[in-house]
C-alpha cells in the first residue's frame, strides 16, 4: 500500500487495487484511530484502535468511526456538517446513523428532510425508503446509496440546482415508536465557480503559491482544473484529490510564481470541467502584489521668474499608496497618503532657489528624487569693497559684486568710459597699478542681465602735492593788476601770493586782496591789485599741503606788460607810493581783525572784485 500525506488535516491511503482507505483523526469519546480498509467482496473491514468497531460493516471510505458506534450505543449520527457541490452535477452526503443494539428491528427505514428535523412541520421529503414519494423537487433526483440496515444512510442528490442548497436532517425509522430525528445535520453549498485561494501577503519578488480549489463529492462527475490568464506567471501543479477534515473532497491544482510590481492587478482564472458534459465553471481573482514606491512622474529641473508661481509634483508607483514627503535642506514641507502631490510655491523669491527632494515611501520600502528649482532674478545692488583713498603713486584695488541669477554682466564706469567689465560673473575687480591726480573721482559699477539693472557710485579720492597749473598769470588793466594762481592738489592747499621787491606776503585769508574758490581738486585764487601806475612788482604764487609745497612766479601776459615802460621814471614814482600806501593799510587791516577762510562760494556769491573777461574759472565736469 502506498501513503500520500498531502495536507495536516487529512490523509490518503491507497490500496494496491486502487480503493481507498481513510486514516482519522476525527473526534473520539477515547483515545484510539480507525482504518476502514478493502476486504472481502463487498464488505470492508475495520483496523486500529476505535473502540467498538466491527469487521462485515461496509461504510464508505469517508466515514468516521466513533466509539458511540457500539453494542448498548445510543440514537446518533455522523455526517459532514457542510458540503459542497456544482450546480448540474451531483453530491454525495455521507452519513452513518447508529441505536441502541438492544432494539434489534427486523428493518430499518429512513427518511431525508429538507431545512427541517421535525415531521410535524412537513418539511420537504427528500427520500423516504418506506413508499419512495418524495417532494417534487427532488422527484428523480434522490437516491440512498448506503444500506440502512448497515446503519448507512449516504444520500445522493444529482442534477443539482441553486433551490436544492440548505439543510438536510436523517431521521431513522425501525418500526413503531422506536423513530428518532438526529440533530445532525449536512448543510449543502451549490457552487457556480471554483474558489481560489491567494497567500494572506503577495510581495513583489517573492515565490508564492496559488491554489484552485473545488469540491469532487459527486461519485458519478470528477472535475477536471486548468488555469486562465497565468501566461508569463508559471506552470501550474495538479496536486490531485484531497479529503478534508469532515469526510468530504476535494480537486486541488496549484500555482507557483514571483510576483512582480506588473501583476498587481492581474485577473487570475480557474477553470473546473467536466468530461463528456458541457459543464464547466470559472472562478477568477486579482492579485493584489505589494510593493515598494517608484517615483514615476517629476518636474525636470524648473525656472522661474522672482515673483511668479511654481508648482512642483511628485508621484509614485507602490502598493498600497506611498506616504509622500516634499522636503527642502530636511526641512519637511509638505506631506500626504496619496499617489501623487503637490508642492505649491506663491510668488517665489531668490531664497526658495535650491535643490528640492521628494521621498516616497511604505511598509515595503521607499524611492527618492530631486528636482533643482532655479529662481531668476535682476541684480541686487552692487557692493563695493576697497581702497576708497589713496596717495599718488599708490596701487589701489577696487571689488564690485553683486548676486543675480542668470549672472551678470559687471562694469565699472569713470565719466562714462568704461574701465572694465566681465560676463556672466558675479564680482569685478578694478586694478590701478599707480592711481594718478586723474584718476580720482567718481565712478560707477553697473550690474545687469535680462531682468534688470542696478547701479553704484563711488568715489575715489587721490592725494597728491600742489600742482601749480600753467593757466596761471598776472594782467593789468589801467591802474588794476589781477594775479591768477591755479592750484590741483589733494587735499585742499593753502595759497599765498609773494611780492619779493616790496617785502610783502598776501595769502588767501586776506579777503580784501585774494579771492579763492576751489572746483573740484583745482583752487583758483585771485589776488587783485589797485592803483598800480608803475611797473608792476614781481608777483610769486606758492601752494602748500601735506604732502608738499609748490612756488611759482606768475609772469605777466600780452601788452598789458609794454604799458609800464610808456609810463616812465615819474609813472613808477607814482606807483611806488601808492604800493606803500596798500602795505600800510594791509598792516594796519592784520592788527584790527582776524579774517576766517571761505572754502568755496556758491553760484550766488559776487566775490569782491569782477574778473577780467580775459579770466575764466572752469565748473564742475558733469557726472555720469
Amino acid at each position: 500500500m502506498i501513503f500520500l500525506t498531502a495536507l495536516p488535516l487529512f490523509w490518503i491511503m491507497i490500496s494496491g487495487n486502487g480503493d481507498a482507505g481513510v486514516l482519522g483523526p476525527w473526534p473520539l469519546s477515547g483515545p484510539g484511530w480507525f482504518l476502514w480498509v478493502p476486504g472481502p467482496p463487498g464488505q470492508w473491514q475495520g483496523m486500529g484502535a476505535c473502540r467498538g468497531s466491527q469487521a462485515g460493516h461496509a461504510p464508505p471510505p469517508q466515514w468516521p468511526c466513533s466509539p458511540t458506534a457500539s453494542r448498548g450505543g445510543h440514537w446518533g449520527a455522523w455526517m459532514p456538517s457542510s458540503i459542497s457541490a456544482f450546480e448540474g452535477t451531483c453530491v454525495s452526503i455521507p452519513c452513518r446513523f447508529d441505536f441502541p443494539d438492544e432494539l434489534r428491528p427486523a428493518v430499518v427505514h429512513g427518511v431525508w428532510y429538507f431545512n427541517s428535523p421535525y415531521p410535524k412541520n412537513y418539511p420537504p421529503v427528500v427520500f423516504k425508503s418506506r413508499t419512495q414519494v418524495v417532494h417534487e423537487s427532488f422527484q428523480g433526483r434522490s437516491r440512498l446509496l448506503g444500506d440502512l440496515g448497515l446503519r448507512n444512510c449516504t444520500l445522493l442528490l444529482s442534477n443539482l440546482s441553486p433551490e436544492l442548497g440548505g439543510k438536510y436532517y436523517f431521521r431513522g425509522d425501525l418500526g413503531g415508536y422506536n423513530q428518532y430525528t438526529f440533530s445532525e445535520h449536512s448543510v449543502l453549498d451549490i457552487l457556480n465557480t471554483p474558489n481560489i485561494v491567494l497567500p494572506p501577503e503577495v510581495v513583489a519578488g517573492t515565490e508564492v503559491e496559488v491554489s484552485c480549489m473545488v469540491p469532487d463529492n459527486c461519485p458519478e462527475l470528477r472535475p477536471e482544473l486548468s488555469w486562465l490568464g497565468h501566461e508569463g506567471l508559471g506552470e501550474p501543479a495538479v496536486l490531485g484529490r484531497l479529503r478534508e477534515d469532515e469526510g468530504t473532497w476535494v480537486q486541488v491544482s496549484l500555482l507557483h510564481f514571483v510576483p512582480t510590481r506588473e501583476a498587481n492587478g492581474h485577473r487570475l482564472g480557474c477553470q473546473a470541467s467536466f468530461p463528456n458534459t458541457t459543464l464547466q465553471f470559472e472562478g477568477y481573482a486579482s492579485l493584489d502584489v505589494k510593493y515598494p514606491p517608484v517615483i514615476v512622474e517629476m518636474n525636470s529641473s524648473v525656472e522661474a521668474i522672482e515673483g511668479s508661481h511654481v508648482s512642483l509634483l511628485c508621484g509614485a508607483d507602490s502598493n498600497p499608496p506611498p506616504l509622500l514627503t516634499w522636503m527642502r535642506d530636511g526641512a519637511v514641507l509638505r506631506e500626504a497618503v496619496a499617489e501623487s502631490l503637490f508642492l505649491e510655491l506663491d510668488e517665489v523669491t531668490p531664497a526658495e532657489d535650491g535643490v528640492y527632494a521628494c521621498l516616497a515611501e511604505n511598509a515595503y520600502g521607499q524611492d527618492n528624487r530631486t528636482v533643482g528649482l532655479s529662481v531668476m532674478y535682476a541684480p541686487w545692488k552692487p557692493t563695493v569693497n576697497g581702497t576708497m583713498v589713496a596717495v599718488e603713486g599708490e596701487m589701489v584695488s577696487i571689488s564690485c559684486s553683486t548676486q543675480s541669477n542668470p549672472d551678470p554682466i559687471l562694469s565699472i564706469f569713470k565719466e562714462k568710459q568704461i574701465l572694465a567689465t566681465v560676463i556672466y560673473e558675479s564680482e569685478l575687480q578694478l586694478e590701478l597699478p599707480a592711481v594718478t591726480p586723474e584718476d580720482d573721482g567718481e565712478y560707477w559699477c553697473v550690474a545687469e542681465n535680462q531682468y534688470g539693472q542696478r547701479a553704484t557710485a563711488f568715489n575715489l579720492s587721490v592725494e597728491f602735492a600742489p600742482v601749480i597749473l600753467l593757466e596761471s598769470h598776472c594782467a593789468a588793466a589801467r591802474d588794476t593788476v589781477q594775479c591768477l594762481c591755479v592750484v590741483k592738489s589733494n587735499p585742499e592747499p593753502s595759497v599765498a601770493f609773494e611780492l619779493p621787491s616790496r617785502n610783502v606776503t598776501v595769502n588767501e585769508t586776506e579777503r580784501e586782496f585774494v579771492y579763492s574758490e576751489r572746483s573740484g581738486l583745482v583752487l583758483t585764487s585771485i589776488l587783485t591789485l589797485r592803483g598800480q601806475a608803475q611797473a608792476p612788482p614781481r608777483v610769486i604764487c606758492t601752494s602748500h599741503n601735506l604732502y608738499g609745497t609748490k612756488s611759482l612766479e606768475l609772469p605777466f601776459q600780452g601788452a598789458h606788460r609794454l604799458m609800464w615802460a610808456k609810463i616812465g621814471p615819474v609813472g613808477a614814482v607814482v606807483a611806488f607810493a601808492i604800493l606803500i600806501a596798500i602795505v600800510c593799510y594791509i598792516t594796519q587791516t592784520r592788527r584790527k581783525k582776524n579774517v576766517t577762510e571761505s572754502p568755496s562760494f556758491s553760484a550766488g556769491d559776487n566775490p569782491p572784485v569782477l574778473f577780467s573777461s580775459d579770466f575764466r574759472i572752469s565748473g564742475a565736469p558733469e557726472k555720469y
